[in-house]
């Protein structure tokens, strides 16, 4: 998952208001119910603790009116009196509101609620080119350009003479031709709009031409649905769900691919650590995160160890399993976070990746909810004192 939007948590001391609001329903009556919601929230803030000032501020972006059109929900993180950040969520919250006045804070949300999901491109491809749509995991589809071939000729004709034959070879030229122009743009836009998925939609020839002609190193997975078209109306529902459909399948194919890249890079059940290219469990994670050595972050959070109490200082590297630990804390008043914000917030900073592993997925892998990638693995030496 891609969260460089949170850079602006790593560094700022707490205590940290996190609130995480539903503001799905656009009704007649959303306006009143969002301002009943931020009270009661921040009615809760100020009863676990929080200052006035905090609160006061959450409450003014809580309720603030009009909300974007489509929004799922919103998250509010606060401190100081100052809100530092207020994305916008993907996926409507579970409750109403979620309410969280910690030392750090709460990221562990977001990874069920944020903007998860592969970034796709539509083409809605003709014969005489394609428009192009860009769907990212909030807010409506966008336009992202359109791509003007060839009108002329286009449409065969039934006769077979020796004139007729060479317009229809014009003809073929012409589709071909338009065909590489839509697979030229599809591949300029896949890295500069970041996208994950292309849905090729259309025609089953017009479509196939421009898959063949598409770079065969092009970083996005391309999909083709039979529903859908350039014109307007053509199918679109069912457009739709073959989106769904491609964007679930990416995202599974890639958990997947990197769950097994875990499974090789741990070591062997009994063996030693040294060596390995992973970590597992909460004392081996801290020590990754205080040496910056997290690739990628895996995150359960219905296992055990992603609400286990850590220690941590002001800097994301400032984590131990010990308050004693101020060696690494570089705090004499050190203050007591839940792991897997711990951990999310050092792995962040580093510019690790995250993934949440699904139950479906994998309900045993990482062991006890946390596991990471790490960028080289422990040595012999760093493995022995770190168990003394």
């Amino acid at each position: 998952m891609r969260f460089a939007f949170l850079t602006a948590l790593h560094d700022r001391p707490g205590p940290w208001a996190s609130v995480y609001l539903d503001t799905s329903r656009m009704d007649e009556s959303a306006r009143w119910r969002q301002e009943l919601m931020a009270r009661e929230a921040c009615d809760e803030l100020a009863a676990q603790g929080g200052d006035e000032a905090t609160v006061r501020a959450v409450h003014a972006r809580l309720s603030a009116w009009p909300r974007p059109a489509g929004e799922a929900g919103r998250a509010v993180f606060a401190a100081h009196g100052e809100v530092v950040l207020d994305p916008q969520l993907a996926v409507r919250p579970p409750a109403p509101s979620q309410v969280f006045w910690s030392a750090l804070p709460r990221l562990g949300p977001l990874l069920d609620l944020a903007a998860g999901e592969p970034v796709c491109l539509v083409a809605y491809v003709d014969r005489t080119g394609a428009d192009l749509e860009l769907r990212g995991p909030v807010g409506p589809a966008t336009p992202a350009g359109e791509v003007r071939g060839r009108d002329w000729p286009v449409h065969r004709t039934a006769t077979n003479t020796w004139s007729e034959r060479h317009f229809q070879l014009s003809v073929e030229n012409t589709w071909e031709e338009n065909a590489r122009k839509v697979a030229d743009a599809v591949a300029d836009a896949v890295p500069r709009l970041g996208v994950d998925v292309v849905v090729l939609a259309g025609g089953e020839r017009e479509r196939r031409s421009v898959h063949e002609r598409l770079p065969v190193a092009l970083a996005a997975e391309v999909v083709e649905s039979g529903h859908g078209g350039r014109a307007a109306g053509s199918g679109r529902e069912r457009l739709d769900e073959d989106v769904r459909a491609a964007k679930e399948a990416f995202l599974r194919r890639r958990a997947e691919a990197e769950l097994d890249r875990f499974r090789a890079a741990r070591a062997p059940e009994g063996a030693s650590a040294a060596g390995a290219a992973a970590a597992e469990g909460v004392p081996a994670l801290v020590e990754a995160a205080r040496e910056h050595r997290i690739a990628e972050l895996l995150i359960r959070p219905e296992g055990p160890d992603a609400h286990r109490r850590v220690w941590v200082g002001a800097h994301p590297d400032q984590v131990a399993v010990r308050r004693s630990e101020t060696q690494y804390l570089g705090d004499t008043e050190p203050l007591p976070a839940r792991a897997d914000d711990a951990l999310l917030r050092s792995a962040l900073a580093a510019g690790a990746e995250v993934l949440r592993v699904r139950p479906e997925i994998d309900d045993e892998v990482p062991v006890g909810g946390l596991g990471a990638l790490l960028r080289w693995p422990y040595d012999e030496k760093e493995t022995e004192a770190a168990t003394m």
